[in-house]
């Protein structure tokens, strides 16, 4: 039996532990079931990203009559956009195995424990006192066979359908619908409920909603009741709380329901690791499971699932392992970003979650349009909304949406993790007309209606 001094049991972000852990000296075991590289460049993140930067110029081109130019997509070429990101996810693995040097053994497969500090891999039984477990999620197992998840549009294999239906209501249904109907494939996205985008703030859904319903066709409070897949067409019969039925047709089923860990696979049976009623990991605050010398990071343990997330954690484990740093990590603010027509980026609490958790806050809502660069772009939809506690001045969450809302708010993350005070945000110095000056006024209003609450106290 080898024995090395880390096991890495998946190659996503854990890969650069890996690869610094064997150029520190270290003898590395790195194993991943798939492709090198994990969900994100693969098949997550990077791959839809892609794809929707040809949705942007589409889109910037069907609606470019609002600012009175008269334009037409004449054609798209979508088996060229999915040939060159498919181009793009062959060129990940290789080179994430070529990053390590002679002191990290790669081995492709699945990985699952003997007992805590044994690993099994095509036969093989290997061991270390370290071992990091990285293995992330996979989608929910579509209703049909013949039907796709994400993992089947990248890479996409065989020809690009003309229609599509996908089932879904979080951010990569909506990101891949967004996709599909403005490169021009006929397409329909089924939601179960009223909601779209649940999770986000209130306000910002409901503007979401409003907007994206306009592009695409969606269904609400619609789920499928069958599936009859017959001369390479999905035949569906759909029906609405009304309990009325209907038909519709296409040549691809996409399902975006969810996301499930991939630790089945391991046997953790055979461990003294814990995973919780929904299959993921329990960890404590050093990332530890309930095996001494045993780590968990990213999706594995459903905190945080999302991939700025996962590499933080990555590197607060390396520093532990390499450089003996044992200490608490905790993420101040976890944001994040939906990449669609129209594009949120959150951070903090929304508006629902303060009042139901009984906190104490002050919210405004504000339009972008006071900034030049943002009334260029001529929508009216655009808007920052703050949650602030009144007792000092403290960012509680902040929700954009609008054209640039994740790059917008890393200027609001800035403050909240330098000094969390929107006074900050305020009283700043910005350059004139960048469309990062719209969040000039909603900080003045929020700084206002906290002064305003304080006095109204006595």
């Amino acid at each position: 039996m080898k024995i090395y001094d880390i096991i890495v049991i998946g190659a996503g972000r854990a890969s650069n532990l890996a690869r610094n852990a064997g150029e520190a000296g270290k003898k590395v075991a790195i194993i991943e079931q798939s492709k090198f590289g994990g969900t994100c460049p693969n098949r997550g993140c990077v791959p839809s990203k892609l794809l929707i930067g040809y949705a942007e110029v589409a889109r910037s081109i069907k609606e470019s009559s609002r600012h009175f130019i008269d334009a037409k997509i004449n054609s798209i070429d979508v088996e060229k956009i999915f040939e060159d990101t498919n181009n793009y996810i062959g060129t990940i693995d290789p080179a994430y195995r070529g990053r390590f040097n002679e002191n990290v053994d790669t081995y492709t497969g699945t990985a699952s424990f003997v007992s805590n500090y044994i690993v099994e891999i095509n036969g093989k039984k290997i061991t270390a006192p370290k071992i990091v477990i990285a293995t992330g999620t996979r989608p929910i197992e579509a209703a049909h066979e013949k039907a796709w998840t994400s993992d089947d549009i990248f890479p996409l294999v065989g020809e690009v359908p003309k229609s599509i239906t996908i089932v879904g209501s979080g951010f990569i249904a909506c990101e891949l619908a967004n996709f599909f109907d403005a490169v021009g494939i006929e397409t329909k996205l089924l939601v179960r409920s009223q909601s779209i985008l649940k999770n986000e703030d209130e306000d910002i859904s409901k503007i979401f909603k409003k907007e994206f319903v306009s592009h695409v066709d969606v269904a609400f409070d619609t789920s499928i009741q069958n599936i009859e897949y017959k001369d390479n067409y999905f035949n569906l019969t759909l029906e609405n709380k009304a309990g009325e039925v209907s038909s519709h047709v296409s040549e691809a089923l996409l399902y975006a329901t969810g996301r499930i860990p991939n630790t089945d696979t391991l046997k953790l049976e055979n461990t003294d690791i814990k995973v919780n009623k929904k299959g993921f990991i329990t960890r404590d605050k050093y990332f530890l499971t309930d095996v001494e010398g045993i780590y968990v990071v990213g999706d594995a343990s459903g905190e945080h699932m999302l991939q700025h997330a996962a590499a933080a954690e990555v590197n607060h484990v390396q520093k532990t392992l390499l450089q003996e740093k044992k200490e608490i990590f905790s993420f101040k603010y976890m944001p994040h970003a939906v990449f669609t027509h129209p594009e949120i980026a959150s951070v903090g609490f929304t508006e629902q979650e303060a009042r139901g958790k009984g906190i104490e806050y002050v919210s405004i809502s504000k339009g972008w349009n006071a900034s030049a660069k943002a009334m260029s772009m001529r929508l009216k939809y655009p808007r920052t909304k703050l949650i602030i506690n009144p007792e000092t001045y403290e960012i509680l969450g902040c929700h954009l949406i609008g054209p640039g809302s994740a790059t917008m708010m890393h200027q609001v993350l800035s403050i909240m993790h330098i000094d969390n005070d929107i006074r900050h945000l305020k009283e700043m110095l910005y350059i004139h007309p960048a469309l990062s000056e719209a969040l000039l006024p909603a900080a003045v209003k929020a700084v206002g209606e906290v002064q305003k609450s304080i006095y109204e106290k006595f």
